[in-house]
């Protein structure tokens, strides 16, 4: 039996931002766009690969309040809410592409103390995207 990861979900703030830096500055492809009463959900993934991202508008859920829906979307401003680790064979390759493409930089291309060689990027919502190095 074979497992794999085919969904995560991030939050994004603003669609065509997200799509923006998912698609045209990380090179994703764009698989699916999803519509519903004025949201909507973007799923987008590297070419060749089946996992994919679903990029969902927040704090939507009709089961919470107004108060935690107000602490949701502080949380994901300060880039805090969520994070998620990619992987590529050319970090300093694509650390180069996203800088010049005006990504929000956290941490440049480092060698990590634990063995990791890794750089931190925020998307446009605020999430919080580390890279390692292959």
């Amino acid at each position: 039996m074979n497992i794999s990861i085919h969904n995560t979900f991030l939050p994004h703030t603003d669609a065509e931002a997200a799509l923006a830096f998912y698609r045209d500055l990380l090179g994703f492809e764009l698989r699916q766009d999803v519509g519903y009463n004025g949201l909507r959900w973007l799923t987008v993934g590297p070419v060749g690969d089946s996992t994919s991202i679903v990029l969902h508008p927040p704090a939507i859920d009709p089961g919470i309040t107004d108060a935690e829906r107000e602490t949701i979307l502080n949380l994901i401003a300060k880039g805090v809410y969520t994070a998620l680790t990619l992987g590529s064979d050319d970090l300093d390759g694509l650390f180069e592409r996203l800088e010049a493409g005006g990504a929000d930089i956290v941490q440049e291309p480092t060698d990590q103390d634990y063995g990791v060689r890794d750089a931190a990027f925020r998307d446009p919502s605020g999430n919080l995207i580390r890279v390692n190095q292959l």
